[in-house]
């Protein structure tokens, strides 16, 4: 085998050849905010996915609560394992599409680097507390433009960045074409995220003794198990956006009976799981450690900055120490809390 001159040339004309006609093509990127020379090896979205898996912030998604805060046991879901399964599935979609893989695992691998520890609970509490709000979305994008490399920013591509920050629909329609990525590799991700954590969460929920399996809507179409139901919905997705696709209709989408279902299913699972009395309350408790430590840490401001702590990207102060609160873990925001909040018992000595 004779290798290429330039790998990264060689692979770039291998997805103009093989890819689909609809696909995002690495050698036609929109660019990066900040010109530089390409890779020799890797093309664009390649070398994304590569610079998002390398970050501090990444890796502490492995402790960050996707539902369940504090899960007895190392078989629940966490933001790690969520952003794991839905690259996978997007994966499958984009390789059955013929559509560009390295994008849509770019853009599943980054989706949720601005999540804040206690999943959206945190996210609640500073979308209460800044003055302009906060969504997880939109932090995700600030973390690969600024706040990773201790400041320097990723310098992403435009494609791999649009799907970041559009990959959130929220309570909204599913169904929509305002505000969805330009992109299909990026649309693919919006719903791949969809399928991953209502399935993940289905399962927690169950294993967790909040859910009956008997009681999951619609076993009868999408099976009994977590891995059938993901099959179908994968399934449905696949068949009919190749469908929209054969047609021209340059979208990504799902039936409308699966639709429906998908709806159903989130509604069942606010009513019984998202909005249940004994999560909710563990939740408060969450979004009163992130308030505090938030206030505690405006207030010594200097200090956390001279540590380095608090990087003074913004000019505003909150939105510094929102930075702050948003990237840690779950078990460093309790280390704090207790650090700067519970007495410490002290060694008396005997007498």
């Amino acid at each position: 085998m004779v290798v290429p001159n330039n790998i990264r040339e060689h692979l770039e004309e291998i997805e103009r050849r093989e890819l689909s006609k609809y696909a995002a093509l690495s050698a036609s990127s929109k660019g990066r905010m900040k010109p530089e020379e390409p890779c020799t090896i890797r093309p664009a979205f390649q070398h994304d996915r590569d610079r998002i898996v390398h970050t501090k912030a990444f890796r502490r998604l492995a402790d960050k609560t996707q539902v369940f805060l504090s899960p007895k046991g190392s078989n629940f879901s966490n933001r790690m394992t969520h952003t794991l399964e839905v690259t996978q599935i997007g994966r499958t979609v984009a390789k059955a599409l013929l559509l560009n893989e390295s994008l849509t695992e770019a853009i599943g691998l980054g989706h949720d680097l601005g999540h804040t520890p206690f999943g959206h609970s945190g996210e609640h509490m500073l979308n209460q507390i800044l003055k302009n709000g906060f969504r997880h979305e939109k932090q995700s994008l600030r973390v690969v433009d600024l706040l990773a490399k201790n400041g320097q920013g990723l310098n992403l591509t435009y494609e791999v960045r649009n799907g970041i920050v559009c990959h959130s629909k929220g309570k909204g329609p599913l169904v929509t074409r305002n505000g969805i990525p330009e992109t299909l590799e990026g649309q693919i991700i919006r719903f791949s995220d969809i399928i991953a954590y209502l399935n993940h969460d289905i399962d927690d929920a169950v294993r967790g003794g909040f859910l009956d399996p008997k009681d999951v809507p619609f076993r009868d179409i999408l099976g009994e198990r977590n891995s059938q139901r993901i099959n179908a919905m994968t399934t449905d997705l696949i068949e009919n956006s190749f469908e929209a696709l054969e047609a021209g209709d340059r979208i990504i989408r799902f039936s409308e009976k699966m639709v429906n279902i998908i709806n159903d299913l989130r509604a069942f699972m606010f009513s019984n799981i998202y909005e249940n009395k004994a999560i909710k309350k563990e939740f408060a408790k969450a979004e009163r450690i992130v308030e505090q430590l938030f206030y505690y840490i405006m207030e010594n401001y200097d200090r956390f900055v001279e540590r380095s702590m608090v990087l003074e990207i913004d000019k505003e102060k909150e939105i510094n120490v929102a930075d702050f609160i948003a990237s840690l873990t779950d078990s460093y925001t309790i280390h704090l809390y207790k650090t700067f909040f519970v007495p410490e018992t002290l060694k008396y000595p005997d007498f």
